[in-house]
This record gives structure tokens, sequence and C-alpha cells, in this order.
């Protein structure tokens, strides 16, 4: 069965500083794509076990959700983006969860950057955009595994 995108939520919250749960906002009012894109670190060897073609092995990949959207100053999602347009360093911290149609759900730190919280031409709505790199491999659950069968 095919689902549309729609169907995958994303969350963006504060890193807690005391170890404690993270208040989420759900990234959507206003967003018209989430895309994914992979940088992935490879390398290739030949072994004489072989034919001496080259294998390539994935040693690390990083996944990178860039969005765009029309801004909209109320929602709570996107006033956290607004406030990091000029943040580094730790500043562009954040926690980025994905609830997916599927029932995984994917949690970790994450990077905020390439912030636009304005521009464009003068007939158009005011613009968002940014990308969400996990910092590391996301935790992954499944929220299906835990639901009570009916009947």
């Amino acid at each position: 069965m095919k689902v549309k995108n729609v169907t995958t939520k994303h969350f963006i919250g504060e890193i807690p500083k005391d170890g404690g749960e993270v208040e989420y906002f759900r990234l959507a009012e206003g967003i018209l794509e989430i895309g994914g894109e992979n940088e992935e670190e490879t390398e290739e060897f030949a072994y004489y076990s072989g034919d001496g073609t080259p294998q390539t092995e994935v040693m690390s990949v990083k996944k990178n959700h860039p969005f765009e959207g029309h801004f909209i100053a109320s929602d709570p999602a996107q006033k956290m983006i607004d406030d990091r347009e000029f943040a580094t360093g730790e500043e562009s911290k954040i926690m980025y969860k994905q609830e997916r149609s599927d029932g995984k759900v994917l949690e970790g730190p994450a990077t905020l950057n390439n912030v636009i919280v304005t521009g464009g031409p003068a007939d158009e709505y005011r613009p968002i955009s940014g990308v969400i790199s996990w910092d590391e491999k996301p935790k992954i659950t499944n929220e299906k595994e835990n639901e009570i069968p009916e009947g």
C-alpha cells in the first residue's frame, strides 16, 4: 500500500539541560516539504580472494532533512527555528523526532543549520527553510510493536 509523505510526523525540541523529557513541537504548520538526503562516507577496496573488482563499504551515514515552507510566527516549532537564525555551536543543537506511518519512531540529537526566515519576491509569503541533520544514528523504536491487538 502506498502512503503519502504527510503521514510521517516531524518534531523538534530543545535538548533538556537536566536530562529530563524533551518537549517536542510538531514541524507541520506552513511546511510545504521535508526532504531526505544521505551523506555517506565510503571506501573501496579489492581483495586477492576476489576477482579484483572493487567492493564498496559504507563507513558512515549522515541523514539530512531539508525543509521549506511559509513562515508562521505563532507556530512554536517555527519560532524555535527563527530563534536560531544566527545560531552557532551548541546553540544550533536540537532534538529531532520522526514518527513514521509504519510505527517506527526515530529520535536523537541533531543540528539545525542553513536557516532562512526572510527574503524573496514581494508578492510571495515570507519563507522558512533549513536543514535538520541527526548528529548520530537515532534511537529507533516501533510503537506498533507495543500495541495491544484488538479482539
